[in-house]
């Protein structure tokens, strides 16, 4: 059976979680990847045959998205000419992670796609959502990356074909440690605004990784690190807590490992916006933005000794034996 595994590049969650996925898709099958997108620091240990820089979102330093650079990246023919010329018809079976490509492409050919993703999770309406309305945001979640059947990962089984999240070996297989320091990682924020948010709660080491810094520096107790992999993994591991974006991976570790969580939602993402109103639900605290005004909530978390473990099983092989057993039973 020839498989292909189309998964989105932009950011680095989606990444993770193919890491593990990936693997368990290799035992039913010939695995070919396409990987679509940008801003993503971490890679696949398989080399993806297929590689495209999508349609992507880029983060601003303000909270939010940069929507002169999003603009600007990203073309519509190119990505046009892309799914005319995209040989979906060759693979059995299409597993698709938000990757809106493959998912255009099987639509118009009238191919049959499978949609494993924790955007795919979102589109229930068991799980938790945030309170204002956010109608764009719900549409280009439907439509980015259109699919057959969605099968979604969320921070608990909200629904039917909804599981726990997929967390990376590298991350179970790591025995957690509490070194006292902070890790943070909020992408759609400058370094300048997260120094001096931060920089008011003092005897705190706060170790911060950046997406606009090249290189390392410290001010005060708080260190800037530009993105790695393995310092991250170092850092989360070995943190009293961890505060960043409501994206659905890093919290997932988190939450995991044990570690005190307190997320703030990027400016505009419907998806973040949800993600912080299902942490909530579980007793998360979630920052609207990060501003000075904030600095007591900041400190108060600190300061507390709420922590909330969750018991994430190692089910990636099961879930992924499940649903080819399903979905090979539909005629293609």
């Amino acid at each position: 059976m020839r498989i292909l595994y189309a998964i989105q590049g932009t950011g680095n969650g989606h990444i993770s979680r193919a890491m593990d996925v990936g693997p368990a898709l290799e035992k039913h099958g010939e695995v070919d990847y396409l990987v679509s997108g940008a801003q993503v620091e971490i890679s696949l240990s398989q080399i993806p045959k297929y590689r495209s820089p999508g349609v992507s979102f880029y983060f601003g330093k303000r909270g939010g998205i940069n929507l002169s650079k999003t603009f600007m990246k990203n073309s519509t023919l190119r990505f046009y000419k892309e799914i005319n010329d995209f040989p979906i018809d060759q693979y059995d079976l299409v597993i698709n992670d938000f990757e809106p490509i493959t998912a255009w492409a099987a639509r118009k050919r009238g191919r049959r796609t499978v949609g494993l993703s924790h955007q795919g999770a979102l589109l229930s309406d068991k799980c938790p959502k945030p309170e204002s309305r956010d109608i764009v945001g719900k549409m280009i979640l439907k439509n980015y990356a259109p699919v057959s059947q969605n099968y979604g990962f969320h921070f608990d089984a909200f629904d039917t074909d909804i599981y726990t999240p997929v967390v990376r070996k590298c991350i179970r297989d790591v025995k957690p440690t509490n070194k006292g320091h902070y890790t943070v990682y909020l992408p759609a924020y400058s370094d300048e605004k997260i120094i001096k948010v931060l920089s008011q709660i003092k005897g705190i080491q706060w170790q911060v990784f950046s997406k606009h810094s090249s290189k390392a520096y410290h001010i005060d107790d708080i260190s800037i690190v530009p993105i790695h992999n393995d310092l991250f993994i170092e850092s989360i591991t070995s943190a009293q807590g961890v505060l960043c974006g409501a994206g659905f991976e890093t919290p997932a570790e988190s939450l995991y490992l044990g570690k005190k969580l307190m997320v703030i939602p990027m400016e505009g993402q419907y998806e973040q916006h949800c993600n912080a109103a299902a942490l909530r639900k579980l007793g998360i605290p979630v920052l609207k933005k990060l501003k000075l005004k904030k600095v007591n909530k900041i400190q108060d978390w600190v300061q507390s000794d709420m922590v909330l473990q969750m018991d994430y099983p190692d089910e990636t092989e099961a879930i992924v034996t499940r649903i080819i057993e399903k979905e090979m039973g539909y005629e293609r």
